[in-house]
């Protein structure tokens, strides 16, 4: 997850923070359709679709980290992405107790597309970010 982050960075410098974050969303839901349309037995597919998500991943977190670079204060700036990074560690760990019981209940497939259309929730933050 954390192996292009060169790359990443590169590309929040050259096409900016907020067409990367858009980068992420689709790439996260790609991720969750290719997961939820893989057979059980085909190891290959499914290492698409995690391959996609720590892509997706890695542009998320390059493209917020820069987005909080941006806007935040720099009196204010460690304080604050510490905090993100508390938050994005509460919510992994959150996420990860939850979809086993979201597969479960319900299956992979859906846990796979659901979290592809929950990645969905960056585009309208997206957008009023762009509008500001």
């Amino acid at each position: 997850m954390y192996l292009p982050s060169p790359l990443t960075g590169w590309l929040v410098d050259r096409y900016g923070n907020l067409t990367i974050a858009a980068a992420s969303v689709l790439t996260l839901l790609a991720a969750g359709i290719v997961a939820a349309s893989t057979p059980g037995d085909s190891v290959a597919s499914l290492a698409v679709a995690l391959a996609l998500l720590g892509l997706g991943w890695n542009f998320g977190l390059v493209a917020g980290t820069a987005i909080i670079t941006d806007v935040v204060p720099l009196a204010t700036r460690a304080k604050t992405q510490g905090l993100v990074d508390v938050s994005i560690a509460i919510a992994g760990a959150t996420g990860g107790m939850a979809s086993g019981l979201v597969v479960a209940v319900a299956g992979y497939p859906l846990l796979a597309i659901g979290g592809g259309l929950l990645a969905l929730v960056i585009v309208p933050l997206t957008i009023a970010a762009r509008s500001r």
